[in-house]
């Protein structure tokens, strides 16, 4: 054997050892059934779906609102139809406060920001100029994408309305609304009032019957799709009407009167000027207006001061146009008779170390004179002849310290300071309209209950609508026409009111003329009353007329108000077709009031003494009064 075959020998046994070692290998082993990867990847996998299902429960079973609130707000919408406030017109239709289209400007300030609307500097600034508004401040409105709504103008004009639509700036829209015109613009703005932007009133009939006037509209809530289609109709609501309502103005007589005391403000440079007319058989009030007034379309430049109703809320010392109730106290309480004389000799008096005084001696007077000279002395006597109480509840039941049951916004209900014990001084003064302060409306219903024979009406300025206070009697019908008819001499020759005379008609009335009361006393100003009825023969209305401090010349009533209301009166008869009762002095006995069979026909307004001087008698109260 050779040396060579003795060295490989020992080779092949090497690798006989590794060919079994491999054919060991191959030899099939059993694996692991479980080793630490699967547990883990297994624990992972369970943990993955009980969060998922735990979440899942909490989702849909323990919390489902949130996810439910989110999806609607996607897709569910709430759909309204246009409401509009309900119209309110006069007694014969015409209307006065309308609902008209108008659109508003608003903005989605997300939608502006995603995509960049604001880089186009150009469009912002022409919508800043058309907003007349600056630019840096329109800006910073809409630069917070949180939120999703801003106004940048309501009710704007059509013009507008179609430039903002050709701008086209992504994120700003036109939305539809409702805007309140008010067709007789100043002329019955103290009346009608006005709303607010968002059709709440605010002022007058407005505020007063705004849920009257307010509508609720039909609701929708519908889903849509992801198109922004309508798939579903998930409920329907019926909205509530809105109510019209019909005033018992008179609009034509309305706009003769502010035209009328307008003039009268300018002419005699008062300070305001009011009137109220009144149906005396209804208690309707035909007319009720101010000076200075408003445009209700147009209040930017608008004060406070002229948005207030004069009519209801200011009180004046109405003077002597209250000197009819001391003729009724009398007459009413049985001390004075229709033909009985009084001495107002020697033409003043002192009581308690003041002085009263007519202008002069006027003697022995009868109680038409006293009422047609305006006498300071007389009724003061005739006030002082009858129980203290007896004169405060007439002075109560003519209505002259509550209100006139208009229910109307910020109606006062005068100024009367009732005391447990009167002087007889101040009891005189009372008679002459001095101590109290009534409303132009307060003094208007009392005129109209003398005209109405003595019947107490409520004052309305709403037709159709029932009122709680019914008619009462306060006066006896034969006294309350023997007054008027001794009323009727102020506006003949030698009464105090001669410029209040209607040529063709029987015109009773009263001037009123007295001071404002000032700190410590009165002071220098006046404010001037007439208050009247037309015509005597059959009254049909009771006008008050007031101007505020005059700065004229003129300031006495007999020259301001007195013409003012003649006007007035003069137009208002013509537009209700009453029909001239002015009769010869041979006629005058069948030319007498209406009334009962028990009143009297003395015709102590036509007797010898009414060629007298105009007298304007002043209280000349102490420093204590």
């Amino acid at each position: 054997m050779t040396v060579a075959a003795t060295i490989q020998k020992p080779r092949r046994k090497r690798a006989n050892a590794k060919t079994n070692k491999k054919r060991q290998a191959k030899a099939k082993v059993s694996p692991a059934l479980v080793q630490w990867r699967f547990y883990v990847v297994l624990f992972c996998v369970i943990t993955v779906f009980v969060c998922l299902a735990a979440r899942a429960a909490f989702i849909q079973v323990i919390q489902p609102d949130r996810l439910i609130e989110q999806g609607d707000n996607r897709t569910v919408r709430v759909r309204d139809n246009a409401s509009y406030r309900g119209l309110v017109t006069d007694r014969h239709g015409q209307q006065l406060a309308v609902s008209v289209p108008a659109q508003a400007i608003y903005a989605d300030p997300k939608i502006i920001n995603d995509k960049g609307a604001l880089d186009d500097v150009r469009r912002w600034k022409a919508l800043a100029d058309v907003l007349e508004t600056d630019l840096d401040r329109l800006v910073d409105r809409v630069d917070n994408p949180k939120q999703r709504f801003v106004y940048l103008q309501r009710q704007i004009t059509p013009a507008m309305a179609r430039f903002v639509d050709k701008l086209a700036i992504p994120g700003v829209y036109l939305r539809e609304e409702s805007k309140r015109y008010y067709p007789s613009g100043e002329v019955s703005a103290h009346v009608i009032g006005f709303t607010d932007v968002d059709d709440k009133g605010l002022e007058g009939i407005e505020r007063l019957y705004n849920e009257y006037l307010t509508g609720t509209p039909d609701k929708r809530k519908i889903r849509r799709d992801g198109q922004g289609r309508q798939i579903e109709i998930i409920e329907q609501e019926s909205g509530k009407k809105a109510q019209d309502l019909t005033l018992t103005i008179d609009q034509r007589i309305q706009a003769l009167a502010y035209r009328e005391i307008k003039e009268a403000t300018m002419i005699y440079q008062a300070t305001s000027a009011s009137v109220v007319i009144v149906d005396v058989h209804s208690g309707e009030v035909l007319a009720m207006a101010n000076t200075p007034s408003y445009n209700p379309n147009n209040r930017d430049s608008v004060k406070s001061f002229r948005v207030r109703n004069r009519a209801i809320t200011d009180a004046y010392e109405p003077g002597s146009s209250l000197k009819p109730l001391a003729v009724l106290a009398a007459l009413e309480f049985g001390t004075a008779q229709k033909d009985s004389i009084i001495d107002t000799n020697p033409g003043w008096t002192r009581m308690g170390g003041s002085r009263i005084s007519d202008s002069r001696n006027l003697g022995e007077i009868s109680l038409t004179q006293i009422i047609q000279k305006s006498s300071n002395m007389g009724t003061s006597k005739l006030a002082l002849s009858v129980k203290k109480e007896f004169l405060m509840d007439l002075y109560y039941n003519m209505g002259l310290m509550s209100d006139t049951g208009t229910s109307m916004i910020g109606e006062s209900n005068g100024i009367f300071h009732e005391r447990q014990r009167w002087s007889n001084f101040e009891l005189s003064t009372l008679s002459f309209g001095y101590g109290i302060s009534v409303t132009t409306a307060q003094l208007a219903r009392m005129y109209a209950t003398i005209a109405n024979g003595g019947m107490k009406m409520p004052l309305k300025i709403i037709k159709g609508m029932d009122t709680f206070e019914q008619p009462e009697r306060v006066l006896s019908e034969e006294n309350a026409y023997a007054v008027l008819e001794m009323m009727e001499t102020v506006t003949q020759k030698g009464g105090s009111g001669t410029k209040a005379a209607v040529p063709g008609y029987r015109i009773a009335g009263k001037t009123g003329t007295s001071r404002k009361a000032v700190a410590g006393g009165y002071g220098e100003e006046y404010v001037n009353i007439f208050a009247g009825v037309a015509p005597v023969s059959n009254p049909q209305i009771a006008v008050v007329v007031l101007i505020n401090e005059p700065g004229g010349d003129k300031y006495y009533a007999g020259d301001t108000a007195a013409p003012t209301f003649s006007s007035i009166v003069s137009g208002a008869l013509h537009m209700l077709n009453i029909a001239p009762d002015a009769v010869s002095a041979v006629d005058a006995n069948s030319a007498k009031p209406r009334r009962s069979q028990t009143a009297s026909n003395n015709a102590n307004g036509h007797n010898s003494s009414d060629s007298a001087a105009l007298l304007t008698a002043q209280a000349h109260a102490s420093e204590g009064q």
